[in-house]
């Protein structure tokens, strides 16, 4: 193995000729001979795309199929491209849709644009910034009470129909009006119907202009979605530091890059680690992860849709994905089906940027007492459902008298959905969103209909007469 390292480092030719070897699935060994391509080389057998990822004795280059391998025979002429899979970054990319180097919508071919390796370190340590900062999303719920870092990594877990593209496309609305930023999604193991979907979705809520999408979709070889994630990193870095400009890097689904190693790592071979999952898991993850963070020309903040298999929190790939995350954000099957958008859970959601030192003192105060008062009200549920609220004791009706409230304040109509809904979409403060709940806390609205702080943007609103939804909004 020495020597063959030695060789291929002495000696790097582009457009270096082998012969295809073997060909197992999407493992496909080519003879080079004496020189071989480096490690991550893009190599070509017609329309066939591959990446060198081991070297074994007879100047064999071990490589992933990036495409179906169908038609591929040996004997076949590869060609080595003399550098790693690159993609387009910068401005042209911004509109268009990619799969892990090439656009794959019906636009125009991208010619004469700025390229970059897939493969890059993660920023150098002297680079990044230490000191903690708030990505605001201006969205009530989650600014509040689940505060995202700048440049740090959410999850967002949530099953079909509570709402998780919704929020993802107002997340890219209030990226672009908010922050100037540009937002790249990026699909690991999607479906093509919920690939087109998002991607419609997303046009019509007017902010496509100022995203990239990267697919790697299901139906493609496992080597394309191992690497779709690097892909969209590199799109997302070339924003970062050469045209300083915040991202918001969107993953869906962090489970499936994973899987995709898996898969990779079975089809390579390798001996199997805990439950199944590669040897490499951590270093896999820790790879993509750590290229997401901030610097002094930007950040790169990622919210991520988390898959726990079986709902088991103890699966290896759940606990080293929640090692880097700095957020967790539960949308809730209940809270949508009760009318609470967004539905996010305010009582198993979590940040670890909610402390004193990084929110300061009166943010902190008061989205500790809201989330006391909604646990109380939880806990006081059961007793109202069997006695009725006039069972009890008049401290605990003020508490349900301002959790309702809360909850209601809490929701927000979105930019994204007025054709649907016909609701203006409002873009919240964190200011607004804490002095609206400290109010509430206060009880200065206790006396009006708990429907008026439906559906509200900011507690001004109210002081101007401008109520919310019907009086008669009932959990």
């Amino acid at each position: 193995m020495t020597l063959l390292r030695r060789k291929m480092d002495e000696s790097v030719q582009p457009g270096l000729v082998g012969t295809v070897s073997s060909v197992r699935g999407s493992v496909v060994d080519v003879h080079f001979g004496d020189h071989l391509p480096r490690l991550h080389n893009r190599l070509d057998a017609g329309h066939i795309v591959m990446e060198v990822v081991s070297y074994h004795q007879g100047g064999i280059a071990r490589c992933i199929a990036l495409t179906p391998t169908k038609g591929l025979s040996r004997a076949d002429p590869v060609v080595d491209s003399g550098d790693m899979i690159q993609v387009p970054v910068g401005e042209p990319t911004l509109g268009r849709m990619f799969n892990f180097s090439e656009t794959i919508d019906e636009g125009p071919s991208l010619v004469d644009v700025k390229k970059r390796g897939i493969h890059q370190p993660s920023a150098a340590v002297s680079r990044r910034i230490t000191t903690p900062g708030i990505f605001e999303t201006g969205i009530k719920a989650i600014d509040l009470l689940t505060p995202l870092e700048r440049g740090g990594k959410a999850g967002l877990f949530g099953g079909a129909g509570v709402g998780k593209t919704v929020l993802i496309t107002e997340l890219i609305s209030n990226t672009v009006g908010k922050h100037e930023g540009v937002s790249i999604f990026c699909g690991i193991g999607e479906r093509s119907r919920e690939a087109e979907e998002l991607y419609r979705d997303i046009r019509d809520a007017g902010v496509l202009d100022n995203t990239v999408m990267v697919f790697g979709q299901m139906n493609e070889p496992p080597g394309a979605r191992f690497l779709v994630g690097h892909s969209a990193a590199t799109m997302a870095e070339h924003f970062r530091d050469e045209e300083k400009r915040d991202v918001l890097f969107l993953i869906d689904n962090i489970f499936r890059f994973v899987q995709a190693g898996s898969e990779v790592s079975g089809l390579l071979g390798k001996m199997p680690s805990r439950v199944g999952y590669q040897p490499t898991l951590s270093t896999e993850i820790a790879g993509l992860q750590e290229r997401i963070s901030n610097t002094a020309t930007g950040a790169i903040t990622s919210i991520q849709a988390v898959y726990v298999p079986a709902d088991d929190f103890s699966d290896p790939s759940a606990t080293h994905i929640f090692a880097h995350l700095s957020a967790s954000i539960i949308l809730s099957r209940k809270r949508a089906s009760e009318g609470f958008y967004p539905a996010v859970e305010p009582l198993r959601s979590w940040s670890k940027m909610l402390t004193p030192s990084v929110v300061g003192e009166r943010h902190y105060r008061v989205a500790l007492e809201v989330r006391r008062t909604l646990a109380q009200y939880e806990e006081l549920k059961d007793i109202i459902a069997m006695l009725g609220l006039e069972e009890l004791s008049q401290e605990d009706r003020q508490v349900v008298n301002r959790a309702r409230r809360l909850e209601r304040f809490l929701t927000q109509p979105f930019v994204t959905t007025e054709q649907f809904t016909g609701q203006t979409g409002k873009v919240v403060d964190l200011e607004e969103a804490i002095e609206g709940s400290e109010r509430i806390l206060a009880d200065e609205f206790a006396d009006r209909p708990e429907g008026d702080l439906y559906m509200l943007g900011t507690i001004g609103e109210l002081d101007s007469e401008h109520g919310g939804a019907t009086e008669g909004f009932e959990v």
